[in-house]
């Protein structure tokens, strides 16, 4: 029979349970700690690996390593007692954070990248392989990727934990939708059929340029292959095609925006563009149904043959990353004078584009340099999509590759500066652009400043030495017109404009288009003359950072942004 006082036992109890308790505790976070630092030690050795990868470093021999640091990684952070003390406020949120970082490297590498390196006999192409895996993985890397975003926006991260999360955050954010929407894409959910166009930057337009050459390209379960392929010359110039576009559009740039196929890309919107695109196609070379408008210019194929290497051509050329922009842009029009034999140039640009095309279709290019120069061009403008498909129309929405101005300010305060050639000329291999934007706010108000220099930098005795096509249409070699025109933030009202130069004038300081205020301005150089335009645009003070877009230029400056509002 138990004596003594219940009370005393009772606190004895109570007392081992406490001290069982703590002891537990103390157990569980000596454990976690060493898991913590495997799974640190493991992430920084991944990062290592993926340093020496952009340094230069073969993907294909860097994967195994990064891919065995990946795996330890994830696998001691999704050990359970690491997810129960996830629940422990603040402290909890670095451990999430940690977790997802972790897997989410651990899918990038080894649920998607190992899988399509792999040679594993199946003679399926790099498209075709990079189709099954994201049909496989990716909701799952999508996902994490969801997840890792909103976890680093907890103010409770510390300073390592947020400094390695944004770093696989900058990857996921871009990889995880772009996995999601790979398989609508590719065709892996019906067969698609796109419209894809050759910017001319040497004959500068909003967008990118003159887009005198298209080809239809078909995709089917990751399968691509190219179609018909027109030019300008085929189509009915001058007769309007029936596509609803902004009377505010139409005032800005005239009924030349959808009256002529050569300047569907006046207007710096690529939704419009497109649709203008698609209806010329559909109108005059067949009526063909097209699921999307892809445009691709000289600069981004100088980065994707970074990727695929030297290209042969019929002509007896060899298309590489160095020549590429001189040999399309200028050479080009050397060889052939395009008035009197426009199909030679029109067949040296097809020749060309479908020497590219055949070894991108194959799967003959190095994985890690194409990422990269998709990525690099999509985020320059020197690749445009716009898409039919909900989809796909929300997931680019807000983003550069889609050709839109942003429609509120809400993430960023964007202005833009965009140029189109006044002289029907391919004079723009020439020119160089500089541009900059600032802003400052008093009492509630935004004042943004954004200017715009243009040089034509040749010498008049090389100018008088070009050749027909390159000389102004108007003016021969002795001055090039250009017209400039520099959007405002949204709501936005022009409060000054300005210019310097010989011959520069101010079109209109009272327009708005896409919901925004637009200066405009004609600057006509001379060989070796420069000319500024500037305009001051005010607006509410709430809204994001400043950001500036522009026409992607063949010799384009440095962009300056200054933002006092946000510093």
């Amino acid at each position: 029979m138990e004596t003594g006082d219940p009370r005393r036992r009772r606190r004895r109890i109570i007392g081992f349970s406490v001290v069982g308790v703590v002891v537990l505790l103390l157990i569980a976070g000596l454990w976690i700690l060493q898991r913590a630092m495997v799974v640190k030690g493991e992430l920084e050795s991944a990062a290592q690996v993926v340093s020496e990868v952009q340094a230069g470093a073969d993907l294909a021999e860097s994967i195994t390593s990064l891919s065995d640091h990946a795996a330890i990684a994830a696998e001691t952070a999704g050990d359970p007692v690491w997810r129960v003390a996830e629940l422990i406020p603040a402290a909890g949120d670095n451990l999430r954070a940690v977790r997802l970082a972790a897997q989410s490297l651990d899918a990038l590498v080894n649920r998607i990248g190992l899988p399509i390196l792999d040679d594993d006999g199946s003679g399926e192409s790099v498209m075709q392989k990079a189709l099954r895996v994201s049909v496989a993985e990716g909701s799952h890397v999508a996902q994490l990727s969801r997840e890792l975003d909103e976890v680093s926006d907890s103010p409770f991260l510390i300073g390592a934990v947020q400094s390695g999360v944004d770093q696989i955050t900058e990857v996921t954010s871009a990889a995880g939708p772009a996995l999601e929407l790979l398989p609508t894409v590719l065709g892996a959910e019906g067969p698609k059929t796109y419209l894809m166009v050759f910017q001319n930057n040497a004959e500068a337009l909003a967008l990118g340029g003159s887009p005198a050459s298209q080809t239809l390209v078909h995709v089917d379960a990751g399968t691509i292959a190219m179609g018909a392929q027109a030019d300008s010359g085929r189509y009915r110039n001058g007769t309007a095609v029936d596509v609803d576009v902004d009377e505010s559009a139409l005032d800005l740039y005239s009924t030349y925006l959808t009256a002529h196929m050569n300047t569907s890309m006046l207007r710096p919107d690529f939704p419009t563009g497109a649709q203008l695109l698609k209806a010329w196609w559909q109108r005059d070379i067949n009526a063909d149904h097209i699921d999307g408008v892809i445009s691709v210019d000289p600069i981004a194929l100088s980065r994707i043959l970074v990727a695929t290497g030297p290209i042969p051509l019929p002509s007896g050329d060899e298309l590489n990353s160095d020549n590429a922009v001189r040999l399309l842009l200028s050479e080009v029009y050397s060889r052939w004078d395009s008035y009197k034999y426009p199909e030679l140039v029109d067949g040296f640009f097809a020749a060309a584009a479908s020497a590219v095309f055949d070894k991108v279709a194959a799967g003959e290019f190095d994985l890690k340099d194409m990422l990269w120069a998709i990525g690099e061009s999509a985020a320059r403008g020197d690749i445009l999509l716009w898409s039919e498909d909900e989809k796909i129309a929300d997931a680019i929405r807000g983003q550069r590759v889609s050709g839109a101005l942003p429609a509120d300010n809400e993430e960023t305060t964007t202005v833009g500066v965009f140029y189109n050639n006044g002289s029907a000329s391919k004079i723009d291999f020439y020119t160089r652009s500089e541009i900059s934007a600032t802003s400052a706010c008093t009492d509630g108000v935004r004042s943004t400043t954004v200017t715009s220099s243009l040089l034509m930098d040749i010498d008049q005795d090389a100018a008088d030495e070009l050749p027909r096509y390159v000389m102004s249409n108007y003016t021969g070699s002795s001055a090039f017109l250009t017209r400039v025109f520099i959007y405002g933030p949204v709501g936005g009202e022009i409060a000054s404009v300005s210019v310097d130069g010989r011959e520069v004038s101010i079109v209109r300081d009272d327009a708005e288009d896409l919901g925004r205020p637009v200066a405009s301005f004609e600057v006509s150089l001379a060989p070796t003359e420069q000319a500024t335009v500037s305009a001051v645009f005010t607006s509410p003070e709430v809204g994001g950072p400043l950001t500036l877009q522009s026409t992607p230029m063949i010799h384009p400056g440095s962009p300056t942004v200054e933002d006092a509002c946000t510093s």
